[in-house]
């Protein structure tokens, strides 16, 4: 009794200033008595709730109003849980209530020492929300993270393929004495290395597509040297299932990045073999509009309508394919989709149960003289042909590769001068050695780069020499530096085709030049 006096010290004047603050606050308090009355509501209750009550209103009739309010939604049948509510007067619980205005309410109810009872409604909408947010982030990021993971799995796979085949084709050239079959091996050799560091320069990129910061590089090339790719990349899987794969490649030049339109279609390619038992596969292109569908056919088992718009989606397999379960992770459409979005090329897919599918992506053409692959014939000879005798300077710090580089130069007919450093290419020039028309000069020297080496060599040759600079670093602040220094630049390991395309602009159609680099 001493405490509940000192708690009431004051007398009336104190109790109005009990209620007055119980009133401030933003939280809603009943309070009932021991003969379940209710003998006090504050002002925050009635700001809060839209509820029907009064002083010396009954707690049953109090439930039966909850119960059947539009203000709130209780769970289950409102009359089983307006008795249990009316049962468990008294009792210490809580719990949170949706209600009609979309907020959320934690309701908690004490026992008072007097055999009555206070309920308290706080409004948590707020911090349900937070916790919902901070729940579907972790979520995401967990599901991100397997993700990535699965991915990379499927990625290994892709890798192990062409790495697979180079194994076999220097086991066969090593063997090989026909100069004729060593010189096809050696191609398809070459073919093989090219795909893997295009498919791992790929998965770098596609690697930053959740966080935003891939950006395509886009140029022209020539879409049959990419079909010859996917042709030695696949024939081997579909001459061990019996089937035909037939690439019809037009002499078109495309605009995309390359590496990224190789992946998808080697995700349509590789699905179409997968999936197709007999008869053959087909991959070809139809002019439309302003660019090329490139159509992925197949004579496959075809994909159920009701299956179609899910196959693109992330580990998506058609449930009753056995088989399919056993070939693959679901990734490579989902990654198809995902790189055609970022690149703005439609995909497309016609297919009929039992008779075969068709994939097909499409993307612009591009200019045949922009292009940084040469892969046909005529402007590969064409552009060789008008090498013969330029002196090119060649400054390359890295012997063997300065040797391998000058071969093929002279392979084309060039006058090439090749020099170690800064010091020996000046002396070359200011001997009489060489007056160069072209200055091929790595990035990366001691103290100097190559915009110093090319800046000196063109002060004491007297004349703008045009020149290439050539780097194995590929940071964006490292090769923005080299192009604002209106240089055009080269990522090692060097493309021959790139490169012979590239002096031939540079030599004889410079305008080209800004076109024609990504």
């Amino acid at each position: 009794m001493d405490d509940t006096h000192d708690r009431l010290a004051g007398g009336e004047q104190g109790l109005e200033a009990i209620w007055a603050g119980l009133d401030a606050i933003d939280n809603g308090i009943l309070v009932w008595s021991a003969d379940r009355l209710l003998v006090y509501v504050n002002e925050g209750f009635r700001r809060n709730c839209d509820l029907p009550v009064s002083l010396g209103m009954r707690y049953d009739e109090y439930a039966a109003t909850v119960a059947h309010s539009r203000e709130w939604i209780v769970p289950g049948d409102p009359e089983q849980w307006a008795r249990d509510t009316i049962r468990d007067f008294g009792v210490t619980k809580e719990a949170d209530y949706q209600f009609a205005a979309g907020n959320i309410v934690h309701v908690a109810q004490r026992p008072s020492f007097l055999g009555g009872m206070a309920v308290t409604f706080t409004d948590v909408t707020a911090v349900k929300r937070n916790e919902r947010k901070l729940r579907e982030a972790k979520e995401t990021a967990e599901e991100t993270d397997e993700a990535k993971s699965r991915f990379l799995r499927a990625a290994n796979h892709d890798l192990r393929q062409p790495l697979a085949s180079l194994k076999i084709l220097i086991y066969s050239c090593v063997r090989e004495e026909d100069e004729e079959q060593r010189s096809e091996l050696l191609h398809a050799m070459g073919v093989a290395a090219s795909i893997m560091e295009d498919l791992l320069g790929a998965l770098l990129q596609i690697g930053q597509l959740d966080a935003g910061r891939i950006q395509p590089r886009i140029t022209s090339f020539q879409l049959a040297e990419l079909f010859e790719r996917l042709q030695i990349q696949f024939r081997h899987q579909a001459h061990e299932k019996g089937l035909r794969l037939t690439f019809v490649g037009p002499n078109k030049t495309v605009s995309t990045d390359r590496a990224l339109l190789e992946r998808i279609l080697s995700n349509f390619v590789g699905n179409a073999v997968r999936f197709t038992e007999t008869g053959g596969v087909l991959v070809g292109c139809r002019k439309e509009g302003r660019g090329l569908r490139i159509d992925v056919v197949d004579t496959g088992r075809g994909i159920k309508e009701e299956d179609r718009e899910r196959v693109f989606d992330e580990f998506y397999r058609v449930a009753d394919d056995k088989r399919a379960q056993k070939k693959g992770l679901g990734l490579g459409l989902n990654i198809a989709k995902r790189l055609a979005d970022l690149l703005e090329h439609p995909i497309r897919l016609r297919s009929q149960v039992d008779k075969g599918s068709i994939f097909s992506v499409w993307v612009p053409l591009g200019n045949i003289w922009h292009s940084d692959i040469g892969a046909a014939a005529d402007i590969s000879e064409a552009v060789a042909g008008e090498f013969a005798g330029t002196p090119v300077l060649l400054v390359e710090d890295d012997e063997i590769l300065r040797e391998s580089m000058t071969q093929l130069l002279r392979r084309w007919g060039m006058d090439v001068h090749p020099a170690a450093n800064e010091e020996d290419a000046v002396r070359l020039v200011s001997e009489g050695s060489v007056s160069p028309k072209l200055i091929i000069a790595d990035y990366n020297h001691q103290t100097r780069t190559g915009l110093d080496v090319m800046t000196a060599i063109r002060g004491v040759a007297g004349e703008e020499t045009p020149a290439i600079v050539v780097t194995a670093d590929a940071e964006p602040k490292v090769v923005g530096g080299i192009r604002d220094a209106g240089v055009p630049v080269l990522i090692k390991p060097v493309s021959p085709p790139r490169l012979r395309v590239m002096m031939h602009n540079l030599l004889f159609e410079p305008g080209h030049l800004k076109q024609m680099e990504p």
